[in-house]
C-alpha cells in the first residue's frame, strides 16, 4: 500500500511503501488518533522495515494509495 505524507510549511512529500497485508482502517486509526495529540509523532514502517517518523505538527496531509497490489504503468488503461 502506497502512502504519501505533506510536510507543512515545506512543500516535501514522505512517500513510502508499506507492506500488502497493512489494515488500512487500523492505519487510519492510527493517524487519527496522533493528529488529535498535541506533540504526537506518527511512526510508520515501510516494507523494507525501514521506520519512519513524522511529527503530528508538521503532517499537512495523509493520502492512502489503494489497495489494489496492481500497478499500472505509462498511458495503458
Amino acid at each position: 500500500m502506497d502512502v504519501r505524507i505533506g510536510i507543512a510549511q515545506t512543500g516535501q512529500i514522505i512517500e513510502l511503501e508499506l507492506a500488502d497485508e497493512t489494515d488500512r482502517a487500523a492505519l487510519r486509526k492510527q493517524v487519527d488518533q496522533t493528529l488529535a495529540e498535541d506533540g504526537a509523532v506518527l511512526w510508520l514502517t515501510d516494507r523494507k522495515g525501514k521506520e519512519i517518523g513524522v511529527p503530528a505538527a508538521r503532517i499537512s496531509f495523509f493520502e492512502l494509495g489503494t489497495a489494489d497490489p496492481e500497478r499500472r504503468i505509462g498511458f495503458g488503461v
